[in-house]
């Protein structure tokens, strides 16, 4: 007879890409879509359905933004995708023709990589990531969460535009992968008091918050908790745990055998070195050696199962036998793009958890019983927890931009739409101001990664949105389609969002 698990363990992984369809190629841009599909999405999932044949199910809880699938599953990135993957094998066979032994061998590695991603590709994902998704969640594989259309910080919203947003991304979820999540990504881990109405609102039965959002008001990450007065249950990230791989000082990608992300072969593009040490110059990093990597992969695996049981033991301890619950959340793009192995270490991982007595679940099968209520403060799983990644002083002119633009185009819907029908003016409107909404330009620039480029598409879809704002002031219906046909032929990340659910309820 099996012993009873030591206690939970939930990994959730957040996928998360603003729209690029259209904007750019080099170094951001689409090329940032490529590179994450490539390396991390399709790895990702091979590892999914290889441990789903060996009979393991409840693997892990998947965190898809509506944004991120809406792209995942147009026809154009879906060809440009196809085109990057053979490109990618174009350059590898280059590379594999070099003099240098070293290059050479980099060279070959790539070419297989890119043959079986090309052959993966067009095997699994030529229709688009919604069939890839909804065959592992109705195999019971993983738990999809929804999230709001375009991943914005829903703390700095409207309540109106939170409950649209909201709504509207939990449809589109289940119109792609036919069941509408019952959990939810809630941008940045952001909260403050009152959202949890929001989340109940929709129809949201548990959320993701940062470990110390819970520990702020004494309450355990080791428990599932009711949040606020409502019927959404909330947990926490185990910081302990999920900085073993996370930190940038100890984590594991860091490790001196590992391929190093940042350095660069410039004459074929490709990633060809080791990380060799934290304080070696490009320059003089050594090659890259996959054999000494593989080694590395199952000790720093062996390593996180040891503490993961651990860290439940002196839970189970402090808990006079109860058994506690370890959430550990990373972005998905973790796993391959930025750190080569780490889908190696990932498979490793979930095989071996259970059989160190580890019960492994999704987020829905673990909060079935909430300990308690807690009414925590406002955070963040941004730096130092708070808001100023997206409020403070770099950021501070786009937030009030972001503020003035959303209070203007909500009132631009309420005394402009017909209401009767749709309007392609009005869902043009409606989907520029959240694409200018997004989290993602204030983070890029706060941590000054692309910071140009994100200024850049946040101007533009203001620039569109207030530009329809004008139109629609002046009744000038002409110029508003004009306009509207523009956008849509640039961006088209929902078409069937209709911007009569924006409207204010009570407007007559």
């Amino acid at each position: 007879m099996n012993a009873p698990p030591v206690g939970t363990f939930c990994l959730v992984l957040h996928t998360h890409l603003p729209w690029v369809a259209h904007h750019g190629a080099w170094p951001v841009g689409e090329e940032w879509l490529h590179q994450a599909w490539a390396t991390s999405y399709q790895p990702l999932v091979r590892v999914l359905n290889t441990l789903a044949d060996e009979g393991q199910r409840h693997l892990l809880t998947l965190g898809m933004t509506p944004v991120l699938a809406a792209q995942l599953d147009d026809p154009y990135v879906v060809r440009e995708q196809h085109t990057w993957l053979g490109y990618w094998r174009v350059r590898a066979e280059g590379m594999a023709g070099s003099r240098e032994h070293w290059r050479r061998e980099a060279g070959l590695r790539e070419c297989a990589a890119a043959t079986q991603a090309l052959e993966d590709f067009d095997s699994t994902w030529s229709g688009g990531a919604a069939p890839v998704l909804r065959r592992l969640v109705d195999d019971d594989v993983i738990e999809v969460l929804g999230g709001p259309l375009t991943h914005p910080f829903l703390p700095l919203l409207p309540d109106r535009l939170v409950d649209a947003t909201l709504a509207a991304g939990l449809d589109d979820a289940h119109r792609r992968w036919g069941n509408r999540p019952s959990g939810l990504w809630t941008p940045e881990c952001a909260y403050e008091p009152g959202l949890e109405r929001a989340y109940a609102g929709a129809g949201v039965g548990h959320v993701v918050l940062d470990g110390p959002t819970l520990l702020g008001v004494e309450a355990s990450t080791a428990d599932a908790w009711w949040l606020g007065d409502s019927d959404v249950a909330a947990v926490g990230r185990d910081l302990e745990v999920s900085y073993r791989v996370w930190s940038p000082r100890r984590g594991y990608p860091g490790d001196p055998w590992y391929r190093d992300f940042h350095t660069f072969d410039h004459e074929w593009g490709f990633r060809a070195s080791r990380v060799t040490g934290r304080s070696v110059d490009p320059h003089d990093k050594q090659p890259y050696e996959p054999e000494r990597a593989t080694a590395i992969i199952q000790r720093d695996a062996d390593d996180f199962v040891r503490v993961v049981r651990q860290r439940l033991l002196d839970l189970r301890d402090q808990r006079r036998g109860r058994p506690g619950l370890v959430v550990a959340a990373y972005d998905t793009e973790l796993f391959g793009h930025w750190w080569h192995e780490g889908p190696q270490w990932l498979a490793a991982v979930l095989r071996a958890l259970p059989q160190a007595g580890v019960r492994v679940t999704t987020l829905r099968e673990a909060v079935a019983e909430p300990a308690g209520r807690i009414y925590p403060e406002s955070g963040s799983w941004g730096l130092h927890k708070d808001w100023h990644v997206w409020t403070g002083e770099p950021v501070a002119a786009m937030a009030d931009r972001q503020g003035s633009l959303a209070k203007e185009a909500l009132a631009s819907l309420d005394a402009t739409h017909p209401r009767t029908h749709r309007s392609a003016p009005h869902d043009a409107l409606v989907q520029e101001m959240l694409l200018a909404l997004s989290s993602d330009w204030a983070f890029m620039v706060s941590h000054d990664s692309a910071a140009a480029y994100a200024w850049d598409r946040f101007v533009e879809h203001e620039e569109h949105a207030r530009g329809l704002i004008a139109a629609l002031g002046r009744h000038d219906m002409v110029a508003a389609h004009e306009r509207a046909t523009v956008v849509q032929h640039i961006d088209s990340p929902f078409p069937g969002l209709d911007a009569r659910r924006f409207l204010r309820t009570d407007a007559p």
